[in-house]
């Protein structure tokens, strides 16, 4: 055994939730992720388990997630989004009957979504966590979980308790969905700051993540690079991320999803089709939207009308060859490794979890051929970090640097001048929110559902997804009127309780769409 793998899957999506509208285009994001990339996955670690290859992963599944996954109004509609691409698919089998080409990509599109509504109604029994869970119990997944709503904790920090309320709620809601605390967690958008570390110390946290620079900045400098964990000063451990195996994977122009033969993203029905035939599965007021249903392969540096039909064959026997060269890959760099360590080196590849399936579509096929080939050679052993910690309790104990893996690794992606707006609100609600508390006392049944719907409304609020959003200009405004929403939420039912008059209407319709940690909070 030459070194040990750790693949990591950060599964996150925002909450969203709209039962105000039957068509809302954000649900959709969720609907996307559930069919292109958490079934997908659930399925093939179901073929590995089948087939008796040992394969071990960890994965977070952050509370806004979870909690969406078990709430029977949003997967009662999905399952109507499902049924409703299936019966799209048949009528493409019938439009496509005269060209063998695209006749062929429609069936193929057609049997998917039927194998992932059986695996959905039969073995999830419509219950997507319960196959998380199944294979935490069967030892080949350690689940962690994400700070309460994903919230940007080093600008969170001038309100200390704005980042403790993130942390013990995100170990509140996992106690509640998984039946134990995590051991693990994943930082939002890897961001450290010091001092964070004694925070998750108080809440039980054994460990978490950070980029590579986190390690490489640090003091001392970590003796193993990045190839072994350290433990901060409150003796928390943290896992690096090894950036050659993770590049390898995530980037679309040097690494495998940008191969040639791998399905294009961007040719999408839902904006190639005729209006008239196609329109009542997009939008509802005529936005042109993503299906799914895509018949075109990447084809190399072309423009979108010049890609190539989409040859599922191929595509699948890339993903053969891309994990043999991933492992040949892993073993080469543990040899290398193995002259300046007197352990066995760590490799840490963590990944947005929705890059596999949803935008490479064939990333979950390739994660199934990996674990195949790393079984088969036996020289890189795939490893979960409480597996590793059990190993190797002694580490180096060093203070890492602030740092996160956005982009240029710092914090200015959630902080720059398009959303700093947002901060002072945020921090003169969790000092609202704080105060009112320590005010009151032998409140009501109603006065204590407004409390804790004031403490939702910040919850949402404090998700890192809307700053992100405003940055890079992709839903900016859906982002910036959820954030006004919640803060007017917020000062709505602060009011309320100040005023002592309660709008029950009112409280009944946001406490229904706005339902995140409805059962502990």
């Amino acid at each position: 055994m030459k070194g040990y793998w750790m693949l990591v899957l950060h599964s996150h999506l925002p909450f969203v939730k709209h039962p105000e509208y039957e068509f809302f285009l954000e649900e959709h994001w969720l609907f996307e992720a559930i069919t292109e990339t958490y079934i997908p996955l659930l399925m093939r670690l179901k073929k590995l388990k089948d087939d008796g290859v040992n394969f071990k992963l960890t994965t977070s599944i952050t509370p806004p997630l979870a909690d969406m996954l078990s709430d029977e109004y949003l997967i009662s509609k999905y399952e109507r989004h499902l049924n409703k691409l299936i019966q799209l698919t048949e009528k493409e089998i019938n439009r496509t009957k005269y060209s063998p080409t695209f006749n062929k990509l429609a069936h193929f599109y057609n049997n998917l979504l039927n194998q992932i509504r059986e695996f959905f109604t039969n073995w999830l029994n419509r219950d997507i966590l319960s196959g998380y869970k199944f294979f935490q119990r069967e030892g080949n997944l350690e689940i962690i979980t994400c700070n309460a709503t994903h919230g940007f904790l080093p600008l969170l920090n001038p309100n200390i308790s704005a980042v403790e309320r993130q942390i013990e709620m995100a170990v509140k809601s996992y106690n509640y969905h998984f039946g134990q605390d995590p051991k693990g967690i994943w930082l939002a958008e890897c961001a450290y700051y010091d001092g964070v570390d004694s925070i998750l110390a108080k809440y039980g946290i054994e460990y978490f993540f950070l980029d590579s620079h986190g390690f490489t900045y640090g003091k001392p400098f970590p003796k193993y690079g990045v190839f072994a964990p350290i433990y901060t000063p409150s003796k928390v451990a943290a896992f690096a991320r090894d950036p050659q195996s993770s590049k390898q994977v995530w980037s679309s122009k040097e690494g495998y999803p940008g191969d040639p033969d791998y399905r294009d993203f961007y040719r999408d029905i839902g904006f190639d089709l005729d209006f008239e035939y196609i329109k009542d599965y997009i939008s509802p007021d005529g936005v042109r939207v993503y299906t799914g249903i895509k018949y075109y392969r990447i084809t190399g540096d072309v423009d979108l009308a010049d890609k190539e039909p989409y040859i599922p064959e191929n595509a699948y026997n890339k993903t053969k060859i891309h994990a043999q060269h991933f492992h040949f890959s892993r073993e080469k760099q543990a040899e290398y490794i193995n002259q300046f360590m007197d352990r066995p080196p760590l490799m840490v590849s963590p990944y947005d979890a929705e890059l596999f399936g949803h935008w490479w579509f064939e990333g979950v096929d390739f994660l199934y051929h990996l674990f195949k080939e790393i079984d088969t050679h036996k020289q890189i052993t795939p490893i979960t970090p409480s597996e590793y910690l059990d190993i190797y309790p002694e580490n180096q104990v060093i203070k890492p640097s602030p740092s996160s893996w956005g982009d240029r690794g710092y914090y200015d992606v959630w902080l720059n001048g398009a959303n700093q707006w947002v901060y002072k609100h945020l921090h003169q609600m969790e000092i609202t929110l704080k105060t009112l508390k320590n005010s009151l006392y032998n409140l009501t049944d109603k006065e204590l559902r407004v409390l804790k719907q004031m403490e939702r409304e910040l919850f949402l609020a404090e998700s890192s997804d809307w700053t992100f959003l405003i940055t890079t200009g992709t839903a900016k405004e859906y982002a910036t009127k959820r954030l006004k929403e919640h803060i007017s939420n917020f000062y709505t039912l602060h009011d309320m309780l100040k005023n002592g008059t309660i709008d029950l209407e009112f409280l009944n319709t946001i406490e229904e769409k706005d339902s995140i940690f409805r059962n502990n909070l």
